[in-house]
């Protein structure tokens, strides 16, 4: 149930279970410390403070793992953010948080109820 969820949600799964050697219960486990992760704040903070170049790290640390799980509702507003953190560009990110927020909730409430 939750995997359909996933997929509906913008999970590519074919991508994610190729990564996963089809093994769900990995993927799950993999994708649960998602809601954990500080790096989400972090990012958000690192752009409220200017520090451009700790909110690269941060971004691209997030990049990494929500492309290596393949879910681009997160991975796109977060590989956008991650190109103009490193021009270090000084721009407005409220759009691309919000988007990031928007998937973020989302996932965490689908990861929410197994």
């Amino acid at each position: 149930m939750v995997m359909d969820e996933l997929k509906e949600y913008g999970v590519n799964m074919d991508v994610a279970m190729q990564r996963c050697v089809n093994n769900e219960a990995l993927y799950l486990k993999l994708a649960r410390k998602i809601p954990n992760m500080s790096e989400f704040e972090s990012l958000k903070q690192s752009i409220a403070d200017k520090d451009l170049e700790s909110a690269f790290s941060y971004a691209h640390a997030l990049k990494g793992i929500v492309s290596n799980l393949a879910i681009t509702p997160l991975e796109e507003p977060i590989t956008e953010m991650t190109e103009h953190l490193r021009a270090r560009e000084d721009i407005d990110y409220s759009d691309y948080i919000a988007k990031m927020d928007d998937a973020y909730n989302r996932l965490c409430e689908i990861l929410a109820e197994d």
